[in-house]
């Protein structure tokens, strides 16, 4: 009977465990070779990185920041955002050390690179948004809009409304009171027993409630010093660690962070625009809508969102710029309905009357001159007549018990709305918005379970926003290639590689032309500061 033995590995003392050239450490077909080819194509003065002009001067040479790229992109790829397992990762990590080039950047320059690139880094995920519309990836005329919620790196604990304020200063107006009554309480003790203690609250069982009572005191003051920013400024809420962090909800959850808007577009639920907001998602249709227009460089646009969206301003907006708006209809007359009233879409609008028509028949006339209302809309206000009204048998349905005659108010550009209700009442209005979930869910879906991206590692909106990026961008990145296969991406990406470089040496040669009179006494290169290199296998 034959012996069952275990697999075994390579003897420790064996030389050449790896192989002798670090070209050798991954294979032809490998992904990170894409990311390599990916990033030499990038034009990195261009795009604003900090030190890709490399600069003059003496001192220890920074690190590319073409290698610090490459870096993070092959970290969101595979998980990785941690500026400490970067750093671990670069020195033991085969594809790494070949990406690097054998270079072990320290973590703070890795934290420094993310958090100073920010502006950089959002131009990098538009580089590549451009690159998909040159490779024919989107299909321009359909995009889906929606927001998602992501943690910020802070805590809901550490968010303030005026709210939380005004019961935090109560509850500790109370307990500094208590606190007070013990303490008259225990210097009338100490006072009636002439006890060797001082009375004053110094020592003693006294002297514990006087350190209290200070304590809350303190806490009073910054409590209500923020209240006081809070009522002197437009802010809704107070972040003490991010200071743009918001407490926000949707649907039963609430969470301290951001609102993360998407654009996908519906070819190959491509992430085409977004942007990372602290409010809900009411007011970002028209804005993302535009951005996806304006990359994607057509005339019209359909745009479909979610009911969050519905804003009558946002509508009019879009139509104004060749977007033609998909989101479910608000009508806001739900309170009525719940009385058994009738509500504004129980009325038709006669355009050649330009008058309201009721269910009982009757004309609800314009007023002379316009109004605007709590929000700032102007709008026109239509009022039956209290003869008609008093006379009506349907006044119970209709009226409220102390009104007399019936009004309904009419924005200006009301037009723009019952265009967008007609469109939405459409077959072709229900299938597409049948497809949007399944279109705009996809990068948050993968983004969050696939990846985990649940949260963010930076605090503020310009570094939160640079992080967004680097996401936004891996989740692009990945998709294009397995849609379009390692070979045709990685050559496409050589051939814009080989052109930039041609660009450049024509460029470079001009220069030399235009300074070879000038006759240097020691060559330009000499004083060009140079990069870290990686070491020679």
């Amino acid at each position: 009977m034959t012996i069952r033995t275990f697999k075994s590995g390579d003897s420790r003392e064996q030389s050449n465990l790896l192989p002798p050239r670090i070209e050798d450490y991954v294979g032809l077909d490998n992904p990170v070779r894409a990311i390599d080819v990916f990033v030499g194509a990038l034009d990195f003065a261009k795009l604003g990185f900090k030190h890709a002009d490399r600069g003059v001067g003496v001192g220890q040479p920074p690190y590319d920041p073409s290698d610090l790229l490459k870096l993070y992109l092959y970290g969101y790829v595979n998980q990785i955002r941690s500026s400490r397992r970067l750093e671990r990762e670069a020195g033991r990590n085969l594809e790494l050390i070949w990406l690097l080039k054998n270079l072990t950047p320290g973590y703070r320059t890795i934290a420094t690179f993310r958090k100073e690139n920010w502006a950089a880094l959002k131009a990098a995920n538009r580089s590549f948004v451009l690159l998909m519309r040159e490779l024919g990836l989107v299909g321009g005329t359909l995009v889906a809009v929606d927001g998602a919620l992501f943690h910020g790196n802070a805590s809901k604990a550490s968010i303030f409304t005026q709210g939380k304020l005004t019961k935090q200063i109560a509850a500790l107006d109370k307990e500094i009171e208590a606190y007070g009554k013990a303490l008259e309480a225990n210097d009338a003790q100490e006072a009636k027993q002439r006890s060797d203690g001082p009375a004053d609250g110094s020592k003693g069982d006294g002297g514990d409630v006087g350190e209290k009572v200070k304590e809350l005191m303190a806490r009073r003051e910054r409590a209500q010093a923020d209240l006081n920013i809070l009522e002197t400024s437009d802010k809704g809420q107070l972040s003490k660690t991010d200071p743009d962090a918001r407490l926000l909800s949707k649907g039963d959850q609430t969470i301290a962070g951001y609102n993360v808007q998407s654009v996908v577009d519906d070819k190959h639920m491509l992430i085409v625009a977004s942007d990372v907001v602290n409010r809900n998602d009411t007011g970002h249709l028209h804005e993302m809508a535009k951005a996806a227009k304006e990359v994607l460089d057509v005339e019209t646009l359909q745009a479909a969102a979610d009911t969050a969206y519905y804003n009558s301003e946002d509508l009019k907006a879009c139509e104004d710029d060749g977007i033609v708006a998909y989101v479910p209809l608000h009508e806001g007359n739900g309170k009525l309905e719940k009385e058994g009233r009738f509500s504004r879409k129980d009325f038709s609008y006669d355009a050649s009357a330009d008058a309201y028509r009721c269910p009982a028949g009757e004309l609800l006339r314009p007023t002379e001159g316009r109004w605007k209302n709590a929000s700032g809309r102007v709008e026109i206000r239509y009022l039956g007549r209290k003869a008609a009204c008093a006379a009506c048998p349907l006044r119970a349905q209709c009226l409220a018990p102390k009104a007399s005659y019936r009004s309904i108010a009419r924005w200006e550009h009301e037009d723009v709305l019952e265009r967008h209700r007609t469109r939405m009442e459409s077959d072709e209005a229900a299938k597409l918005m049948r497809r949007r979930s399944a279109i705009v869910e996809h990068p948050f879906g993968t983004l969050k379970c696939r990846a985990g991206y649940r949260h963010f590692l930076v605090r503020g909106f310009d570094k939160v926003r640079g992080e967004w990026s680097l996401m936004a961008l891996c989740y692009n990145f990945t998709r294009v290639l397995n849609i379009l296969g390692f070979d045709r991406f990685v050559a496409y990406l050589e051939k814009l590689r080989i052109a930039r470089e041609d660009l450049l040496a024509v460029t470079l040669r001009a220069i030399q032309l235009a300074l070879q009179p000038l006759r240097p006494k020691i060559p330009l290169w000499l004083a060009v500061r140079p990069f870290r290199t990686a070491s020679v296998p």
